[in-house]
């Protein structure tokens, strides 16, 4: 199927699929926004538009906009938003309008939690947790085991408990324009269903209280935290949309080192995985953070699904992972990547192809800054696939491919086995993109 001639810039926005009837349910409600080219849209009930990545593919992508009055909810708490979230095996269509920031480190009456709240009553401490595995005594062959790993294991499960939100399917969760909404310290779950939106909200402050010591991983060990801010497993039809992902407050800066190794309690930002499928990733902004978007889990999972697009969102401050893509067949255009180094997060490269994934980037552009080495924006394993085409390095058209390839023992392969016919928005041209995503991206620009 040949990709449609019709190509929009991002200054023009795409029609908005709403019915008349959320409409005048919108008005009467007053949450009804403008939209100057689109005309009069209901914010909460948008639907992802036809032709939009890989989420608009079959079904396409609606998530909660059949809801009926039951099933609408404001929510300013988290108490709120669980009890909105419901059940996650209810297929029963939900809105669910986020007005403000939600804190995840709360208990049920508002109380503020802390990592000492989640490890009482469990035995474990931090001290005796660095005793019991210290590399010099308890060796770097084998994973910890025994009374401090338990009590470190329990003391997560019960964190998790708290912080962790599990979205059913049919879903919308959206952010309250003007209200600085979004989720502090939690992590949105999307496993094992289909149909879900999630838009203009800022996810911060993900963090595991109780990272566990690998002294296996890698050379050296390292420290691996539990939750990212948005999880896909095995989720179906997601599209994640002007959202805005960052480590602030607590950037990795500030992690100590232990173990001889950073004590890092960041995951992923958004993260695809579990043999999820057909997911769009549009508009978001990606700031201080590391490993930020996983798509496969491992080298292992099976073909023919991990079907994402992801496009004019801004990459910024980030290490790796923008994204690493496993198996599947990923669409990668009209992206901002800003690889100076912000507040310590130097990137090593941004995007991976590895374990045979098949990824077309195009209309991309890369800022980089003096000195930075335009070999090292892509990685692979030798078996993953880039064909790039139209993406520029500082305002220059550039072969990304090429230029990792002649620095690499590993070539990325250049020719793909598909070829993508969801692009209604791909812009021809990435030139402009750096001025465009700047006001156009992230949580708070949807009004």
């Amino acid at each position: 199927m040949a990709a449609p001639s019709h190509r929009r810039s991002l200054r023009s926005r795409r029609v908005l699929v709403v019915s008349a009837a959320a409409v005048a349910a919108a008005v009467g409600a007053g949450v009804v926004v403008m939209n100057a080219n689109a005309g009069t849209v209901d914010l909460y009930h948008q639907t992802l538009a036809a032709k939009d990545g890989w989420a608009s593919s079959g079904t396409g992508t609606t998530g909660g906009t059949k809801a009926d009055a039951a099933h609408t909810f404001t929510v300013s708490t988290r108490a709120q938003l669980v009890k909105a979230l419901g059940s996650a095996s209810d297929t029963t269509p939900r809105i669910i309008k986020v007005k403000g920031t939600i804190d995840a480190n709360t208990d049920d009456a508002g109380k503020k939690l802390t990592c000492a709240d989640y490890a009482s009553g469990t035995g474990y401490s931090l001290s005796a947790y660095l005793k019991a595995y210290d590399p010099s005594s308890y060796g770097t062959s084998k994973l910890p085991s025994g009374t401090q790993e338990k009590a470190r294991a329990a003391a997560q499960t019960k964190q998790a408990k708290n912080i962790v939100f599990k979205v059913p399917a049919n879903t919308s969760v959206v952010g309250v324009p003007g209200t600085n909404a979004g989720i502090s310290g939690g992590m949105l779950q999307i496993q094992n269903v289909d149909n879900v939106v999630v838009r203009n909200l800022t996810f911060g402050g993900t963090e595991d209280c109780f990272p566990q010591w690998d002294p296996t991983d890698g050379d050296d060990g390292n420290w691996n935290s539990n939750y990212d801010s948005v999880t896909l497993r095995g989720a179906t039809h997601v599209w994640a949309d002007h959202n805005t992902f960052t480590d602030a407050p607590h950037l990795d800066s500030a992690n100590p080192t232990y173990c001889g190794r950073e004590y890092q309690i960041h995951d992923g930002a958004l993260d695809i995985t579990k043999s999820s499928d057909l997911v769009t990733v549009s508009r978001n902004q990606f700031t201080n953070h590391d490993k930020t978007m996983l798509i496969g889990s491992s080298d292992s999972e099976p073909s023919g699904k991990l079907r994402v697009s992801i496009h004019h969102n801004i990459w910024k401050g980030i290490v790796q992972r923008a994204p690493l893509a496993r198996v599947g067949q990923v669409h990668i255009y009209n992206n901002y990547y800003d690889v100076t180094t912000l507040n310590g997060y130097a990137t090593q490269y941004s995007i991976n192809s590895r374990a045979k994934a098949q990824v077309v980037a195009e209309n991309n552009y890369w800022k980089v800054p003096a000195g930075g080495k335009v070999a090292k924006l892509l990685s692979g394993d030798g078996t993953g696939a880039v064909k790039g085409s139209g993406n520029l390095v500082n305002g220059m058209v550039t072969d990304v491919v090429a230029a990792y390839n002649a620095a690499s023992s590993k070539d990325l392969k250049t020719t793909v086995n598909w070829t993508p016919a969801l692009t209604a928005d791909l812009e021809t041209s990435a030139k402009n993109l750096p001025t465009t995503l700047a006001t156009t991206t992230g949580a708070s620009v949807l009004k």
